[in-house]
């Protein structure tokens, strides 16, 4: 039996593959649909030692990392230094705080076969690595939006009690703040990560078609993504709900002091006319 390892990793929202690519010398301008692959000369370049024909990276526009073949922990490392220097925006301390261990076993079989820690197939195709390394991607990259929304949920329940305890008040920028986040978010998952989006070797070859969407199905990839898209409108609602109550209470503040100043007016009007103020 032959086996294929896969270790997959989201460490940040947002990779610049070109600006690697020219470092790497890979002339080739890079679209967010494909990934960028690190291998042979280039990998020895970057990692400063001889690897395996076997290994190879795969890094994604969205902020994750395939390592194939790779055991050597200090090899990704090395790796997440490498980007590091492109990408500064992520904590490389806790680069491996959202990843995912994956193989492909190639053996004698009628039928493919997916379990949670790896898929046997029963003839190796050229396109398995780069298709069972995307799921992986988008499956971590989602794990982490999927934290960054509980905290948002986090966030708006303590607002939430704020209004159950009276505390009305909601500053404008706390809700642009909070707004934001959401808006981050909803740009991560749907327009980023690609959910929806297949990799172009899928449109060429039915198996690779037909593979991508078993793994895709396994992992529950639209499943997750409607379930967080779900979440975001709910997000949306409660922010609007927010902002009325908060434009509301301004509106009666504004209100009430229109309301103190004509007062305030009238009697100044009365006190002349009684001759109560000095002329």
């Amino acid at each position: 039996m032959t086996e294929i390892t896969f270790k997959a990793f989201a460490i940040t929202n947002e990779i610049d593959l070109n600006k690697i690519a020219i470092h790497c010398g890979i002339p080739k301008k890079f679209t967010w649909e494909e990934p960028l692959i690190l291998k042979g000369e280039i990998l020895n370049s970057i990692l400063k030692k001889n690897v395996d024909e076997s290994q190879m990276v795969l890094v994604f526009s969205f902020g994750s990392i395939v390592f194939i073949n790779h055991t050597d922990v200090r090899e990704m490392k090395d790796l997440f230094t490498y980007i590091y220097s492109f990408e500064p925006d992520f904590e490389i301390v806790h680069a491996d705080r959202y990843t995912d261990d994956y193989s492909l076993h190639i053996q004698e079989t009628e039928n493919i076969e997916l379990t949670d820690e790896y898929v046997v197939v029963p003839e190796y195709e050229e396109f398995y690595p780069e298709l069972i390394s995307t799921v992986l991607a988008k499956s971590v990259a989602l794990e982490k939006t999927e934290e960054q929304l509980g905290k948002i949920h986090d966030k708006l329940e303590t607002m939430i009690d704020r209004l159950e305890k009276g505390r009305l008040r909601i500053g404008n920028k706390e809700l642009a703040r909070t707004t934001a986040k959401i808006v981050r978010h909803e740009y991560n998952t749907l327009a980023y990560i690609m959910i929806l989006d297949k990799p172009d070797i899928t449109w060429s070859s039915s198996s690779a078609s037909e593979f991508y969407d078993k793994m895709g199905d396994f992992f529950e990839l639209n499943d997750r993504y409607k379930i967080l898209k779900s979440k975001t409108e709910i997000l949306y609602s409660i922010m609007d709900g927010f902002s009325t109550i908060s434009h509301s209470i301004r509106g009666l503040f504004v209100e009430w002091i229109v309301v103190i100043l004509i007062v305030i007016e009238i009697l100044l009007t009365l006190f002349e006319i009684a001759g109560w103020l000095p002329k």
